[in-house]
């Protein structure tokens, strides 16, 4: 028993130097390496338009194309479907409102009207209906349209219900009168 007791004791103090180097040479092997380099940042993308109109843009629709064009603007802007569609710095963006906030499209993600027609054929079209509305604007002829203007005439149709209601509830109102021009009640 003590031959094995005596066997155990050294191999145990004969293990412990072997572990304890172990250890270090694991804490040195973590801790020794290559540094990380770290991985170059992405190449900028090219920046959203921030382009701002203080009154709604005018946009004609030249025959030849069937789209709406911005005109008198320094901008190539088209409405396609509710969709405003800008061209600005060699590429393609979309907004909701003629405003903005404008997303990066890609060419074949605009509508078949756009991509059909070259952007210098846009331009040619759009400067020459613009002289002609330009030349005589109170008897132009073609298909115009000017954003906000169908919410000036709701806020004037609500305007007047608005006042139609208050003339019900003050009594005001005109009765309809019977076939002899009087009340039949």
């Amino acid at each position: 028993m003590r031959s094995i007791m005596l066997t155990l004791l050294l191999a145990a103090l004969l293990a412990a130097p072997a572990a304890s180097q172990a250890e270090s040479n694991v804490s040195v092997n973590i801790n020794v390496g290559a540094p990380v380099l770290p991985l170059p940042p992405p190449p900028p993308l090219p920046g959203l338009p921030r382009i701002f109109f203080d009154a709604p843009p005018l946009f004609l629709s030249p025959p030849s194309l069937g789209i709406y064009i911005g005109v008198d603007m320094p901008h190539d802007l088209v409405l396609v479907s509710g969709s405003y569609y800008l061209f600005h710095g060699n590429n393609w963006y979309r907004a909701s409102h003629y405003n903005g906030p404008w997303v990066a499209t890609r060419h074949d993600q605009l509508p078949p009207q756009v991509r059909r027609h070259k952007l210098e054929k846009i331009r040619y079209h759009r400067d020459h209906e613009y002289r002609a509305y330009a030349a005589d604007r109170d008897h132009y002829r073609g298909k115009h349209y000017r954003p906000g203007k169908e919410q000036k005439e709701q806020r004037k149709q609500d305007k007047e219900y608005r006042k139609e209601q208050k003339r019900w509830e003050k009594g005001e109102h005109k009765q309809p009168k019977g076939r002899h021009g009087r009340d039949d009640y």
